[in-house]
């Protein structure tokens, strides 16, 4: 059986490969081998660019009700740009036209047409065009009222009308539509073609040599939840934004990887606001940084795993309580509890949640080892029983009620107030809403008040020997990248300044540790102290 050590350096070896592995596979995809012989100006086995030749291009855009089209019947140009030039980047609102079939929970498509200026798409055989739904269906977002006063009758009347409906996906209207063209002229290696590439090329002969038309490209992963629109029977005309730039080879590669990246989460049950979550960290961020934020993930996983991992092992063999605030336990399982609940309520990103419904249930059992709690089961009853504490715990305890004597002065009357001006101020769902918003709304704002009792304990004992450091550690590490994922990941903005909340406990953490250096005749995490195991060894 592996001990403690080995099974951790296997943990970090794997995840060092995982890391070795990921750059590889990125440097795959972002350097692409061009073909040996267009380096001695031959053309066998290459595949040329099209747009080497500069021919004059034209951009046409269509709607239609029609997944597929075969001649100009019954479809609307809404945007012609003549005179295309693929290095000249552009941003153009038009207003489209709403069929009525649309209007009743149908689908609109954009047919984008990249071909010859002066020449109808469908008459030019070196035309290329891609197609891209405007509409997607969703769930709309319940609507907030204030809870005291109520709705007028206005609103009363059109939320009856949409009750029934409230639960059902209804159609949403795509008002954003990002095109890019790949502008280098790259010469690919006809035995070995890029296969995220090749689905999206159109080969040509010309003469002797085969030429690649131009690459057109949707960028899917710009389409944000932010910017979807309900779609009414009464709509007649929407705006749709359309925006183009010109793309490397390297960043389309990495765009279609990713775009693929989150048609698979969408698969595995995500939805749509959730791959939202994922979109923005690509679409809002730097390429450098969104790099940056990769590796950060993954040391982000590597200290989750490792913190969970020691607090697991500490409260598995942890069997005093001396030196441990109960009462910061409880609070800890407490707001752990509220806040996956309030995350929950907010429908907030699977990245966000899993990790936030395991470290609560991780907090509940460890309320059972500090109350000392066993539970018996007499048929289809429960039984719960509680351990008794000795002299040095109830000592503790007396610290710990102490502690929270003090604090109860100041914690209960903040949050009572807070909880009522949300109720007289802000609008909610439901009075489970406001229920879950003010005991989070507690917790991030006075949530870190709880942890003075701990450092009232270890104050009045002068040890830190008792507290968990090596999960202390590795969660100090996360709360660190948790700051730099505060700026990327879509959060409640009370969650956000919760990250940089947990910076300061933990460096007063670190200031009684040095304050109050160890001392090897107290007992450790395990209750048992230093001489105590020298004298177990010597007998």
């Amino acid at each position: 059986m592996l001990s403690r050590s080995s099974f951790t350096s296997l943990v970090v070896g794997v995840f060092a490969v995982y890391v070795a592995h990921t750059c590889w596979v990125m440097y795959g995809i972002v350097y692409t081998r061009p073909c040996p012989a267009a380096a001695d100006g031959a053309a066998g086995g290459c595949v040329w660019p099209y747009l080497a030749r500069r021919p004059k291009l034209q951009l046409s855009v269509y709607t239609t009700t029609r997944s597929s089209i075969g001649a100009e019947s019954n479809i609307d140009l809404v945007l012609n740009v003549e005179d295309f030039d693929i290095e000249s980047k552009f941003e153009r609102t038009v207003n489209v036209s709403v069929p009525k079939k649309t209007r009743n929970n149908g689908t609109l498509y954009a047919f984008i047409f990249l071909h010859h200026a002066g020449i109808l798409p469908w008459h030019d055989g070196k035309q290329v065009h891609i197609v891209s739904p405007l509409t997607t269906y969703m769930v709309p977002k319940p609507e907030e009222i204030n809870l005291l006063t109520g709705e007028s009758a206005t609103q009363q009347i059109e939320a009856e009308k949409q009750t029934n409906a409230l639960d059902e996906p209804v159609s949403h209207w795509r008002s954003r539509l990002t095109l890019n063209v790949m502008v280098e002229d790259f010469v690919f290696d006809g035995s070995s073609l890029p296969a995220d590439v090749h689905r999206y090329m159109k080969m040509v002969q010309l003469g002797k040599t085969v030429h690649y038309l131009p690459i057109l490209f949707i960028d899917q992963l710009s389409n944000r939840v932010k910017d979807l629109m309900v779609i009414n029977r009464s709509t007649t005309e929407l705006p749709l934004t359309v925006s183009y730039d010109k793309i490397s080879l390297g960043k389309l590669r990495f765009w279609i990887h990713m775009q693929d990246a989150v048609y698979s989460l969408q698969q595995f049950g995500f939805s749509e606001k959730d791959a939202d979550e994922v979109k923005g960290i690509f679409v809002d961020t730097n390429l450098y940084f969104l790099a940056l934020t990769f590796f950060v993930a993954a040391f982000h996983l590597l200290f989750d795993f490792l913190a969970f991992k020691n607090d697991i092992s500490f409260w598995k063999k942890k069997r005093s309580m001396i030196g441990m605030s109960t009462k910061a336990v409880l609070w800890r399982c407490f707001s752990t509890v509220v806040i996956f609940l309030f995350l929950l309520d907010e429908q907030t990103s699977l990245l966000v949640l899993i990790p936030a419904g395991i470290g609560a249930v991780i907090e509940l059992w460890k309320v059972k080892k500090a109350l000392k709690m066993t539970i018996r089961w007499q048929g289809l009853r429960p039984k719960f029983q509680f351990g008794a504490y000795n002299d040095s715990e109830k000592k503790t305890e007396e610290y710990d009620a102490q502690a929270m004597k003090y604090l109860s002065y100041l914690l209960y009357p903040l949050c009572i107030g807070g909880a009522g001006y949300s109720l007289l101020n802000v609008k909610y769902k439901s009075w489970y809403s406001w229920l879950i918003n003010s005991f989070v709304n507690g917790v991030y704002a006075f949530g870190f008040l709880f942890m003075l009792p701990q450092l009232f304990v270890n104050y009045k004992m002068k040890s830190v020997a008792h507290l968990p450091w090596k999960a202390f550690t590795y969660k100090a590490f996360n709360t660190f990248i948790d700051d730099i994922f505060a700026f990327i990941i879509t959060m409640p903005t009370s969650h956000r300044l919760a990250c940089f909340r947990d910076d300061v406990v933990f460096l007063v953490y670190l200031y009684q540790r040095w304050l109050y250096p160890v001392d090897k005749s107290r007992v450790n995490e395990y209750g048992e102290s230093y001489e105590e195991k020298s004298k177990k060894k010597c007998s």
